[in-house]
């Protein structure tokens, strides 16, 4: 790659040439890999995940989380060394501009939607700058009972509820208050704890104080009923503990996301990264230097070999072989028993049962 590769705010909605820094995922100096977070963005309209186009080393960041940026200006640099140093010419490029006030509300997608969700009157807000959705959230915290740490609730009731069951008991730092189901009735009982209703109940729990929740639905077959509960329980305000099996192996240096669940004897190696609402399932092995984007799903005994990066709402079946250094594009699912030797293109299926790139298939 060229020795610095200018990193420039996107585009995130074609009618709005400023977006939201809504979150800074990456300091000064560091390491990142090819289509690894670097920022999210929001607009009034959407949020935008930008990754790394190359890997390399961030420098010279010239922004901060909360700072309200033009489309184009620049937001850091991607160095090939850890030892470079930025150029003079570089160094003293201008900062942005200050941004003007237009005089009407403006509030990001994200923000609405949880104003709209908790009542509250966007009237109370200024006019003249960027309402983010932390904005919001301030709001409705303050009149929000402090979450109890030792309780959780499960939102779903299926199979993969069941293993969680007994991976939180096993695991003995929480304890279930019940299940919630959009298509269980309440008053039954899965594994002794009680089906308490549907996700409507959200609001109700939160106020008793209940503010941690656990995703039970795998996605399986489609990822996207596990993102929609994603987002129920984040407009309801609750956290996601991340939950370990006691006979679970996780390295020193790894670093786990939010809303992970490690399943029994799962190994995650030397300075992995996995990010936000992982499943790693029983008997997964994720070797050094491996990289998970969020909400990936690694089956029962799949082996990522070392410096696998499996990007974002990716699938990666039962038994499956992933060798060292290989990309998987995000949105892609990779078949039970499947051997990967070469990167996988986003949104690629790789057939249960067969190599890629020999024999297997792009869909």
């Amino acid at each position: 790659m060229p020795d610095l590769i200018r990193i420039l705010v996107p585009l995130v909605n074609p009618n709005e040439n400023e977006s939201l820094l809504a979150r800074l995922a990456v300091k000064e100096g560091q390491q990142v890999k090819k289509g690894e977070l670097l920022a999210v963005f929001e607009t009034t309209k959407s949020t935008f995940d930008l990754l790394s186009e190359a890997a390399g080393y961030v420098k010279g960041i010239c922004a901060s989380e909360g700072d309200l940026l033009k489309t184009g200006e620049l937001l850091c640099y991607l160095a090939e060394r850890a030892d470079q140093v930025l150029p003079e010419s570089v160094r003293s490029e201008p900062s942005k501009p200050a941004v003007q006030s237009t005089g009407d509300l403006r509030i990001t997608q994200p923000a609405l939607v949880y104003a709209q969700a908790h009542g509250i009157d966007l009237g109370i807000f200024p006019a003249g700058q960027l309402i983010t959705e932390k904005m919001v959230k301030e709001i409705t915290s303050t009149s929000l009972p402090k979450i109890n740490a030792d309780v959780l609730i499960i939102y779903g009731g299926g199979g993969h509820a069941k293993s969680l069951i007994d991976l939180i008991r096993a695991e003995g730092k929480y304890l279930i208050h019940g299940i919630l189901d959009d298509g269980i009735a309440s008053g039954s009982q899965i594994m002794g704890v009680p089906v308490l209703g549907d996700g409507s109940l959200l609001p109700e729990l939160r106020r008793q104080g209940i503010g941690m929740a656990v995703n039970a639905v795998g996605g399986i077959g489609s990822i996207a009923p596990r993102l929609k509960v994603y987002e129920r329980l984040r407009l309801a305000n609750f956290g996601f503990p991340t939950v370990i099996h006691p006979r679970a192996l996780v390295e020193p240096t790894a670093v786990l996301g939010e809303g992970g669940q490690l399943f029994f004897n799962t190994y995650v190696g030397s300075e992995v990264k996995i990010g936000f609402g992982c499943i790693v399932n029983t008997g997964a092995i994720i070797s050094h230097d491996c990289i998970l984007g969020d909400y990936v799903n690694i089956s029962p005994g799949a082996i990522l070999a070392g410096a696998v990066t499996v990007n974002e709402r990716s699938l990666v079946g039962m038994g499956v072989t992933v060798n060292l250094n290989v990309s998987i594009g995000a949105g892609s699912r990779v078949g039970n028993s499947a051997t990967v030797k070469a990167d996988i293109p986003e949104n690629g299926v790789v057939r249960a049962g067969t190599t890629w790139p020999v024999d297997a298939s792009v869909g």
